[in-house]
């Protein structure tokens, strides 16, 4: 994985096998995130790599971050509820995602033509750093599918380990487990995570 910005730019992220080639989505949309890269420099954010990805700073809060994927490339804000997106530009990274913190742009010129929009955004962001402000912590109980109960059901120690984890973990393992079509793709999933459940890990944690 990328450590540095630079190479992000120069080469990719290094998440996957087009990382150096000249199909890697960075260099597709070297234009557009290289003006975002500049308009985040002059908000004064601090620039630095995380995730593989350029990552933008405030007063040691995570502010934005910069992705490129084949269809678009994106800025993306760290607590998009606290954004009052004024212009209705914010979208939801995906249909799991409670709520819309992404730009997303599907052209290179396009950041070039947003650049106030954009500006603002950033500086509003910025401003919550500096004043403290964090957003609400919502905590909304894991609805188990029955799919998914049934299998705790026929183990007994994995529904005790289960019930232990974390809501975010148990939220992370519905949608893991769910993703799947078929129930026999279920019950392999869930075979495969069985150690990290009764070990209090998430599906994503090493």
């Amino acid at each position: 994985m990328t450590k540095d910005v630079d190479t992000y730019f120069a080469l990719g992220c290094g998440r996957c096998p087009r990382f150096g080639r000249s199909d890697c989505s960075t260099q597709r949309w070297a234009q557009g995130l290289v003006h975002l890269r500049r308009l985040c420099q002059e908000a004064g954010l601090q620039e630095t790599c995380k995730w593989g990805h350029p990552c933008y700073m405030h007063r040691g809060r995570n502010i934005a971050i910069l992705g490129a994927f084949r269809a678009n490339f994106r800025l993306s804000f760290f607590h998009p509820s606290l954004m009052t997106d004024p212009d209705n530009i914010l979208e939801k990274a995906g249909k799991n995602t409670r709520d819309a913190g992404c730009m997303i742009f599907s052209s290179n010129e396009q950041p070039a033509g947003m650049a106030s929009i954009i500006a603002a955004y950033l500086k509003e962001a910025k401003s919550y750093a500096e004043a403290g402000i964090k957003p609400e912590r919502k905590t909304e109980p894991v609805r188990i599918p029955v799919v998914l109960a049934e299998l705790l059901a026929a183990d007994p120690a994995l529904s005790v380990a289960f019930d232990a984890l974390t809501e975010g973990r148990k939220r992370a393992y519905v949608l893991h487990v769910e993703g799947a079509k078929k129930m026999e793709t279920k019950r392999a999933r869930m075979a495969r995570c069985r150690e990290k459940i009764l070990l209090g890990k998430g599906p994503n944690e090493l």
